[in-house]
């Protein structure tokens, strides 16, 4: 089989069976297409069936070699481990040279967040006399208010609004389903962003269902809540590195400064595993920490 009918394959296994997100697989059908590249260095192509674990230790040290960072690395580790698990289902490889393969020591790296005040002073620089000022302030309100991801922000849908019991039904990564609360001033805002800003938006075709529309009737992008964000705080004067999953880390930080259970902030957030939810308490201790050294009279 093909380099290029492995991808394609691969892609389809992700994709189909996996059910990760499109830019999930496109990472890491980009490592494999990296690592045909380093297999074809020599005088022949070299087959993924014939590709040995001090073969792929090479390949990584090569990526390396060229600036990939510690966690990008770790990613193409997990990659390589997904591509050779396809090709043992596909029967296409008969053992498996990822196998004994180290993911690479990332650290842990603390997420920047944003203080209630901060969130405040964006949130309220946004020009309410424009109508997209009402949906972008709808927008910012609802990814403090439940910490959604960007992705799931724009590809929200009117149908999964259960706003009438405080509730949005959220499609996260490898397309699960979670229900996660939204806040009061959320509430309101959407209520107006919904009722005299978008029921008069000319929506396109195939775009009626989405909840965040740009002036041309169709799904917001990406992109355009980073832009968004980057222009509130230019307005508001804050010059720290702020993009949308910091209203997320935000969200998680100050729930948990305030005394949330760790169990329920996992479930809001969606994260599979407890320890990725407990970088939080981290960011609680620092605090803490920075309160104690402020407040206390012999600190």
């Amino acid at each position: 089989m093909s380099w290029k009918a492995c991808i394609n394959g691969f892609s389809a296994y992700l994709r189909l069976e996996r059910s990760l997100s499109p830019n999930t697989v496109a990472a890491y059908c980009g490592d494999v297409a990296r690592l045909h590249q380093f297999a074809s260095q020599g005088k022949r192509t070299m087959a993924p069936e014939q590709l040995s674990t001090d073969y792929l230790k090479q390949f990584i040290h090569w990526a390396a070699s060229l600036g990939m960072h510690a966690r990008s690395q770790a990613r193409l580790v997990s990659g390589l481990r997904a591509f050779y698990k396809y090709l043992l289902l596909e029967d296409l490889v008969k053992t498996d040279p990822t196998r004994l393969l180290e993911t690479p020591k990332t650290g842990r790296k603390l997420p920047s967040v944003l203080s209630v005040d901060e969130v405040e002073r964006i949130i309220d620089s946004i020009d309410l006399s424009k109508p997209e000022g009402e949906r972008n302030k709808a927008m910012l309100e609802l990814l403090y208010s439940s910490g959604l991801r960007v992705t799931e922000l724009v590809d929200l849908k009117l149908s999964s609004l259960l706003t009438d019991i405080g509730l949005v039904k959220v499609r996260g990564k490898g397309n699960k389903e979670r229900l996660v609360p939204v806040g009061g001033a959320a509430k309101r805002q959407l209520d107006i962003y919904l009722s005299a800003v978008r029921s008069h938006v000319d929506v396109r075709s195939g775009h009626e269902d989405y909840v965040f529309l740009n002036r041309r009737g169709t799904k917001l992008s990406r992109v355009m809540v980073f832009y968004i964000i980057k222009e509130q705080l230019r307005a508001c004067g804050i010059r720290k590195k702020v993009s949308p999953h910091t209203f997320r880390h935000s969200f998680a930080t100050h729930l948990v400064e305030g005394g949330a259970d760790l169990r329920a902030v996992q479930e809001m957030l969606g994260h599979e595993s407890i320890t990725t939810t407990e970088i939080y308490t981290h960011l609680d201790r620092d605090f803490l920490r920075e309160n104690i050294l402020q407040f206390h009279p012999r600190a």
